[in-house]
């Protein structure tokens, strides 16, 4: 563990490396180890059995968390008239359409975390695909991102709305909270994605679909989890 600072050792002693742990004493865990200079990011990662190369094996979906993350977002809506204002009323940092999406082609300007947009907007926003796209950024319908209801998907991602998808690893990282959040939130957090992620699996995966799964603080180290605790969990 060399090179590893002392509050990070300190976190590691507390682990059991080879331990599978329910993810009730796992969040437990988490809560007992030393808390950093930030409030650090509480992520989870599951291993999924399937092959994100077939697209009827990829997993991909969003959901609003019950206790949300404990992030402050800044949310983009391209819209336009009633739907502007509609936005703009749920606390949308910006919203607009033309200026905005000239802004971002033209100057680079990317201070904002997630995007929404109006049906009848795709015309201007399909024209960032090559910006949007590779930063997970793009909006589209099955994530409740491109929506006619622009106000209640603004409230959503405020309200701690998070998307997951698995990597070409089969691996879904997802932050479910905040080291300062009380182990029921975490655990409740943990709970529904992972509900989630058994809900959204596909009819082609066989064999094991849940491998293997872990929690961790952003500075700290990994901890194992059972997933048999996971799936059933509380």
């Amino acid at each position: 563990m060399a090179g590893r600072g002392k509050r990070y050792r300190a976190a590691a002693k507390l682990v059991e490396a080879e331990k599978l742990y329910p993810l009730g004493e796992a969040v437990e865990l988490l809560k007992q180890m030393p808390a950093g200079k930030f409030d650090e990011s509480v992520d989870i990662a599951v291993r999924l059995g399937v092959d994100p190369k077939h697209a009827d094996q990829m997993v991909r979906g969003a959901l609003v968390l019950p206790h949300g993350t404990g992030s402050t977002v800044r949310i983009l809506v391209f819209a336009k008239g009633d739907k502007e204002a509609e936005a703009k009323a749920a606390g949308a940092d910006y919203v607009g359409g033309e200026e905005l999406a000239k802004k971002i082609q033209d100057e680079g300007w990317m201070e904002f975390d997630r995007v929404i947009a109006a049906p009848d907007m795709m015309g201007v926003v399909g024209r960032l695909g090559r910006v949007l796209g590779p930063r997970g950024l793009m909006p589209n319908p099955k994530l409740g991102t491109v929506t006619p209801n622009v106000g209640q998907a603004v409230k959503d991602q405020k309200a701690g709305k998070v998307e997951y998808r698995v990597d070409k690893n089969g691996i879904i990282h997802c932050p479910i909270g905040k080291h300062s959040f009380s182990s029921e939130h975490l655990l409740d957090n943990a709970t529904a994605l992972v509900a989630a992620l058994l809900k959204a699996k596909p009819a082609a995966s066989k064999g094991i679909y849940m491998k293997t799964v872990a929690v961790s603080t952003t500075m700290g180290p990994s901890v194992r989890i059972d997933p048999g605790s996971a799936a059933v969990a509380p």
